[in-house]
């Protein structure tokens, strides 16, 4: 399972990885899928690190600063997945094909922008206010959250580019191992936040339903933009929802 791993922290991250001696196989495409939680893990668990490094700096200097390692250690891959999505639904004018190909385009325009920026900013305010006390809790949930929710509508939903970053992924996929996957991750989340834990869940599950339901309705699917701007949407509901109920969890 170690190439899994790498194949994930590959596509996701932009943590130092070792190069793969071989091409991957595609069962090894599809077991990736798995990890894409874990890296979000990984990813909190080096938030979390930085929180405890800092303890002592003021909650928006923190909440600044941890919001760009978040974007370096990514890449900004999502942030590029929303803007595609962004611009493309705009500009798309309710029709398939020009979405698409809109999304295709690598030029950025007024509302990739604006979509960037709002969440950015919505996350940095969340941040801010959760790092006021003890913020452990989202900041690991709130990146696993995000790709399970890639993980969820991978498994639910068709991908409708077949030349696609992520088609490999989809066509690979094992779905029962993914679906047992996201419910631990629903039980964990249980777990750790009790009550909260299941009002997050409910509207963590409303976003990702509204969600599909319009990528289904436009586009007859997801594509990897899609699921770029599916996942910092959670990532920001997670946040922000947490945020809210900061005095109950």
């Amino acid at each position: 399972m170690i190439r899994p791993l790498a194949l994930a922290l590959q596509l996701l991250t932009r943590l130092p990885v070792p190069a793969l001696t071989a091409p991957p196989q595609p069962w090894e495409l599809g077991q990736a899928v798995l990890f894409f939680p874990f890296v979000g893990l990984l990813i909190g668990a080096l938030l979390i690190g930085l929180h405890t490094a800092l303890w002592w700096a003021d909650p928006g200097v923190l909440a600044a600063l941890m919001l760009a390692v978040w974007v370096l250690l990514t890449g900004g891959l999502h942030l590029d997945g929303l803007a595609d999505t962004a611009d493309a639904w705009i500009g798309g004018q309710g029709d398939r094909e020009r979405t698409l190909a809109i999304m295709k385009d690598s030029r950025s325009g007024p509302m990739a922008i604006s979509a960037i920026m709002l969440v950015l900013l919505n996350k940095f305010a969340a941040l801010q206010m959760l790092l006021a006390g003890d913020a452990q809790n989202a900041l690991l949930l709130a990146p696993v959250w995000g790709r399970a929710t890639i993980v969820l509508l991978l498994v639910t939903t068709p991908y409708v580019r077949p030349d696609g970053l992520g088609s490999p992924y989809a066509d690979t996929l094992p779905c029962a191992s993914n679906g047992l996957l996201v419910s631990s991750i629903a039980i964990a989340t249980l777990f750790l936040l009790e009550w909260s834990g299941g009002l997050l869940l409910v509207v963590l599950g409303m976003g990702v339903l509204g969600l599909r339901h319009a990528w289904l309705t436009r586009l007859g699917g997801v594509t990897g933009d899609t699921l770029g701007a599916t996942c910092e949407l959670m990532e920001t509901l997670t946040l922000l929802t947490l945020a809210l109920l900061v005095d109950d969890f």
